[in-house]
């Protein structure tokens, strides 16, 4: 029996993974945050870099004021923000001295639980991003152990990653990483308890998404590998291609014999509000999922594999599918087996597809040269020397190896005018202006949100848009109101 905590990912990697990172506005978090402060989760996956950019994109919200509402909200629960070390919501890499003030304004706000999350685990770029999360005051940093199927990632690899990040003093804890779902019970018996030996009691932690089914049955004896937490998603934020969902985790691991100290019923009223906010705002709810054996092999993310028989459809190859998947596998071999989470199967299977329909590599997209060049850090294995060698031996190539180095702070505030806080600099700095502009055109966000009384905004706005009503009366036990057409047009109550 052990005792096993919860750290719930609703917020960012649900969102992300089941609403498109643009499901959930400041007032929905507004709303359920003071709920899950009262379940007990250890912490929040709450936002990265991509969530933020999406805030002000899509909603014009101010992800800075986010962060902060959240914080006063959940003064016991640690939030969580996730991220490379590399960049910040831009793909172009970010000064260093710029990551810095990324990290120190990330703690002024409100986070003090950070993920290094480097795909390819190049420890000297971790351990320094650890480094500077420690000198920005971040209280615990985890080390990311991101877990998938190749040739080079074999238990003695994570065996070796989990012993340098126990080495260093800047890491607190190590997680294992599944984005692509595929860590089955039998190989987590093998790997949970190599990475276990080489942690001198630093604790573990198991991320694994549900995509293929597998994760709730590893779940359900990780703990007695050695497994101190498992994150989950809530409600209609798990299933799917999120986590294994929350209520239904408690209780397996409770039936393995396992303790778990959540307050139920919070957990209960999270779930429900979410559930409302689905409903309400006609997102889809995360679902129990089939094994899918080619999940294995190909490693493709859903929203990847959708997007890609989509574009062979639009230029007329859709039969081309099945070699396409075929060409990933050794396109990803050929890179040095990149793990499969976001940028890199963008860049893999970008270049299958370029692959499938002209000469292999005659075309190659700049964020592959890019990573070719080093720019994403040092690959777990040796890109192959002649793949290496022509995807380099080009102009366009050259041209990005003499990039000017990205900007410091200082240069920064030299390009935008005075004045303005650090959080608009950083926002500014690494997005189009016009959208930070219409963000703050936009004012405060909306910090409240009914999910019961979205058919009644959704009827007033329908009914507004119609000049022929003058005047309406909405009555329902315990409320009763009335709108009128003022004389300019507009609404009136």
């Amino acid at each position: 029996m052990a005792d096993v905590q919860l750290v719930d990912v609703s917020l960012r990697d649900g969102n992300q993974s089941l609403w498109g990172a643009t499901g959930l506005r400041t007032a929905h978090v507004a709303q359920v945050a003071p709920l899950m402060e009262r379940v007990g989760f250890r912490a929040l996956d709450y936002s990265s870099s991509t969530a933020m950019g999406v805030a002000v994109r899509t909603h014009r919200e101010d992800p800075w004021e986010r962060l902060r509402l959240t914080r006063a909200a959940m003064p016991t629960t640690r939030l969580q923000f996730i991220g490379t070390g590399f960049r910040f919501i831009s793909w172009q890499n970010s000064h260093p001295e710029t990551m810095q003030l990324v990290y120190d304004r990330l703690v002024v706000n409100g986070i003090d639980r950070v993920v290094v999350l480097d795909p390819m685990h190049d420890m000297d770029a971790a351990r320094e991003t650890a480094r500077r999360l420690k000198q920005a005051g971040v209280e615990e940093v985890i080390g990311a152990l991101v877990f998938s199927v190749s040739a080079v990632h074999d238990d003695a690899l994570y065996a070796d990653l989990a012993r340098q990040f126990a080495a260093h003093p800047d890491f607190d804890r190590v997680y294992v990483k599944d984005p692509a779902g595929i860590l089955t019970a039998e190989r987590a018996r093998t790997l949970l308890p190599a990475i276990v030996g080489q942690l001198d009691g630093m604790p573990l932690e198991l991320h694994s998404h549900a995509t293929i089914g597998l994760s709730p049955l590893t779940y359900s004896i990780a703990p007695e590998l050695g497994v101190e937490v498992v994150q989950v998603g809530s409600g209609p934020l798990g299933n799917g291609s999120s986590l294994p969902e929350a209520r239904r985790t408690v209780a397996n691991l409770r039936e393995m014999g396992h303790r778990v100290d959540v307050d139920d019923r919070a957990l209960g009223l999270v779930c429900d509000l979410l559930d409302g906010l689905a409903v309400a705002e006609e997102l889809p709810a995360g679902r129990p999922q089939d094994f899918d054996a080619a999940f294995l092999h190909h490693q493709i993310a859903g929203g990847v594999m959708t997007t890609t028989r989509r574009q062979l459809r639009e230029i007329g190859m859709e039969h081309r599918f099945e070699a396409l998947v075929e060409e990933v596998g050794t396109v990803r071999a050929e890179l040095g087996h990149p793990i499969m989470v976001t940028p890199f199967p963008q860049m893999v299977v970008s270049q299958a597809l370029f692959n499938v329909i002209g000469e292999r590599y005659a075309t190659v997209p700049d964020q592959v040269i890019r990573y070719v060049l080093g720019s994403f850090g040092r690959p777990t294995a040796p890109i192959d020397p002649a793949v290496h060698d022509r995807i380099l031996d080009r102009s366009r190539a050259r041209e990005l190896a003499s990039e000017p180095p990205p900007p410091t702070p200082a240069e920064l505030r030299r390009r935008f005018r005075r004045g303005i806080s650090d959080e608009e600099l950083l926002l500014r700095a690494h997005m189009p202006e016009d959208q930070v502009d219409a963000m703050l055109a936009a004012g405060p966000a909306p910090r409240h949100f009914n999910p019961s009384l979205a058919p009644v905004l959704t009827l007033l706005r329908e009914l507004g848009s119609r000049t022929s009503v003058h005047d309406l009366a909405v009555t329902t036990p315990g409320l009763r109101m009335s709108v009128r057409r003022t004389a300019g047009g507009g609404p009136g109550a």
